[in-house]
């Protein structure tokens, strides 16, 4: 699927959310999910405001603050603390459940293993449970090249 379709597809999924629950649809909130929509990495609330004031696009902080709680709430965006002060976001309608490795320069890696969800698995036969989300963070630092 392109990213034009991705995006008038996340676009109705945040305007039907709006309805729903009796929020107002501003041209701002859905300019900010267009703008994070575009990216293809994580992000921070600076980076997406400092690429809405690229585009002359004026939004404050709070704004995006606040929106950004709609889109996590909507489940449209995902929330990290990889350990840094500073969240950091990224897209999740059509993500793929994923897992990440921090490393100490601050990159991160994302990875699959399928060992994890038969874990997942387990652990909901165990319990007797349903386990909805999880998310899985490896610390690390690359090795020396000798």
């Amino acid at each position: 699927m392109n990213k034009e379709k991705q995006t008038a597809i996340v676009l109705q999924v945040f305007e039907e959310y709006l309805e729903k629950n009796k929020q107002r649809k501003t041209p701002e909130r859905f300019a900010i999910l267009k703008e994070i929509y575009n990216y293809e990495t994580h992000f921070d609330i600076d980076s997406i405001y400092n690429k809405m004031k690229e585009k002359k696009y004026r939004v404050s902080r709070a704004t995006l603050y606040n929106t950004l709680e709609l889109f996590l709430d909507c489940e449209l965006v995902q929330k990290h603390q990889f350990g840094q002060n500073q969240a950091l976001y990224e897209k999740s309608y059509f993500n793929k459940q994923h897992d990440h490795i921090v490393l100490d320069t601050g990159e991160v890696i994302e990875f699959c293993d399928p060992r994890i969800q038969q874990i997942k698995k387990t652990i909901e036969e165990v319990f007797d449970i349903e386990i909805t989300n999880h998310s899985l963070y490896f610390y690390g630092k690359k090795r020396n090249e000798n």
